[in-house]
Order: C-alpha cells, then sequence, then structure tokens
C-alpha cells in the first residue's frame, strides 16, 4: 500500500473540509467551541468539525495533541486509550494504531483503529494532523476489540493574528465505529464528546509550564 500517496490525500482532503463552508449545521456549542455537523462523502454517516480558540500558543497546543508514543495526548484526551507505532513511514508519516476505551455508559464497546497519520506544517504556522483508516500486515483485528475505520479526519492549529497565546484550533472526526450501534448513540456520542474534547485539551494547555 503506497502510504505516503494515502497521507497526501488526505492532507487536500482535510484542506478542502477547512476552506468549504457549504451544509456545515451548528449540533453543539458551549463557551469553548462550536461543533457543525454535515452529512460525509465517505461512508454513511456525518463528518464533524470542532472550531473553538484555545488558550495557548500554537506550539503548546500542537504539544498536546500531536501523535506520539507516550506523548501528552493520552493523559488527557478521555477517547484515547492506548497509542501504538507501527511503522514510521517517513519523518512526517506515520501508520498508527489507537486504542479507545468503552464510551455512552458502556454501550460503546473498546474500539481500535489503524490509521496512516501525516504531520503538515504551513507557511503561516499552522500545524495539522492528519489521518485516515489503513490496513497494514503487523495489525490485524484484535480480539477484545471492535476494529472502527476513521475518513479523513485531523486538527489545525492556526495561529491567531496578533495574539500569540491563542491558537484557533480547527478539528474534523469522520468516523465508523464499526459494530451494530444504534444510530441515535452515534449521532449524539460524537458532539458531546467533542466539547469534552476541546475542554479537556484547554485544561491541558493550561496546566503546562
Amino acid at each position: 500500500m503506497d502510504y505516503i500517496h494515502t497521507a497526501r490525500s488526505v492532507e487536500e482532503r482535510l484542506l478542502s473540509y477547512r476552506k468549504d463552508e457549504s451544509g456545515w449545521k451548528t449540533c453543539k456549542k458551549n463557551n469553548d467551541v462550536v461543533v457543525y455537523w454535515r452529512p460525509s462523502c465517505e461512508f454513511a454517516g456525518y463528518v464533524y468539525k470542532g472550531e473553538g480558540i484555545v488558550n495557548g500558543s500554537p506550539e503548546k497546543v500542537w504539544d498536546c495533541l500531536k501523535p506520539e508514543i507516550n506523548g501528552l495526548r493520552v493523559k488527557w484526551d478521555a477517547n484515547i486509550k492506548k497509542f501504538e507505532l507501527l511503522e514510521q513511514v517517513s519523518a512526517d508519516v506515520l501508520i498508527c494504531r489507537t486504542v479507545t476505551p468503552s464510551a455512552a455508559m458502556g454501550i460503546i464497546s473498546p474500539r481500535d483503529f489503524v490509521d496512516v497519520i501525516s504531520i503538515k506544517r504551513y507557511e503561516d504556522g499552522t500545524v495539522s494532523s492528519n489521518a485516515t483508516n489503513v490496513s497494514h500486515p503487523n495489525c490485524p483485528p484484535q480480539p477484545g476489540y471492535v476494529r472502527g475505520f476513521n475518513h479523513p479526519c485531523g486538527c489545525f492549529c492556526v495561529p491567531v493574528p496578533g495574539e500569540p497565546g491563542k491558537t484557533q484550533l480547527f478539528s474534523f472526526f469522520q468516523t465508523d465505529l464499526g459494530g451494530l450501534l444504534p444510530r441515535s448513540v452515534v449521532d449524539s456520542f460524537f458532539p458531546s464528546s467533542m466539547v469534552e474534547f476541546y475542554s479537556n485539551l484547554t485544561k491541558a494547555v493550561k496546566s503546562m509550564k
């Protein structure tokens, strides 16, 4: 499988989601974030967009978000239990397995996901992570986990002009959780978990020295 080609394609797809303002409907919001959704073109579900300002420089916010083994992300993100590196394809492209805990009061059992993830830096100082599902010979489906599939997803840490201590964070989630879950459970889970994601990230950035 050409992981580099897949990674570049998902970078373009995520950038198009960020630029395309059409069709998004607000589904949840609070002081930290506004969450939008619209039908996915990738599968029979929704793509969700979060948009909010985080108090912290883009580099600090990125330190909390970046995909790395034993990194900060697994410490604060309630939806990530474990993060494993399967292959370092290049300096900015990696294949990872992410394990998630049970959720929605146990209705959603533990999942695992295998993704190619690319890290891209833009000239304006924006840093992005871009991911989508792939198969990898070292990680067939595991007992005890339902294999889920992330369609193009990721985040953009964007500098706020004139305010170096703030970051505009765009996040995109587009996940097929797999298994036989009621649609209503899935549709209520993601907006709530994205609000929690922003809240926990804000606390994590604030706690950094």
